[in-house]
């Protein structure tokens, strides 16, 4: 029975997440399988992988085949490098004591990576939130100041509407009345 170790999606429509199964290789994705090792979820950043180090250690020993992105999800958790070490170590290579050492070290450098990213993650938020709201604020107060303009030029136009006009200088001509002639 060829195994392989695959994923099984889980989830809602446009929000999977995944468990990493050991399947018989003939299985339909989300049939049966023989165990589950782990989890993928791909919608947090970065994505979140839960694993059973030891049980994927194991089957991949028993020869089971991942799929590709199985392999790569492996290689991310360091399943693929101990697999690696450990046939060094049967060749006779180097000691266990040796791969346990090389393969210490290169756990704690992805931790720091990973830790690297993900403060990197909460700068640039912040960074955009930062410039989100300056940008906000200096809108804001160019609406208040168009708006301030606006009122200013109704205010001065009201008011000038309401001031008493000044009345027309009339000049008074003092016409000279003509003696009218009455008739009788």
């Amino acid at each position: 029975m060829p195994a392989k170790i695959r994923l099984q999606r889980h989830g809602r429509k446009r929000y999977a997440y995944y468990h990493i199964v050991i399947a018989d290789s003939r299985a339909p994705r989300d049939g049966s399988n023989i165990e589950r090792i782990g989890s993928y979820n791909p919608n947090t950043n970065p994505a979140t992988i839960e694993l059973d180090f030891d049980k994927a250690i194991d089957w991949l020993a028993k020869g089971a085949q991942p799929t590709d992105t199985v392999r790569a999800i492996l290689s991310y958790k360091g399943v693929m490098y101990k697999k690696h070490l450990l046939g060094g170590v049967a060749k006779g290579a180097f000691t266990a004591e040796e791969a346990e050492t090389k393969f210490d070290a290169w756990v704690t450098e992805k931790a720091n990576k990973v830790q690297a990213k993900k403060d990197g993650l909460v700068v640039n938020s912040e960074t955009s939130r930062k410039a989100q709201l300056e940008a906000e604020t200096k809108k804001n107060t160019e609406r208040l100041n168009a708006i301030a303009k606006r009122n200013a030029e109704a205010v001065a136009a009201a008011r000038a509407a309401a001031a008493p006009a000044p009345a027309p200088v009339v000049e008074e001509v003092a016409e000279e009345a003509a003696p009218e002639e009455t008739e009788g």
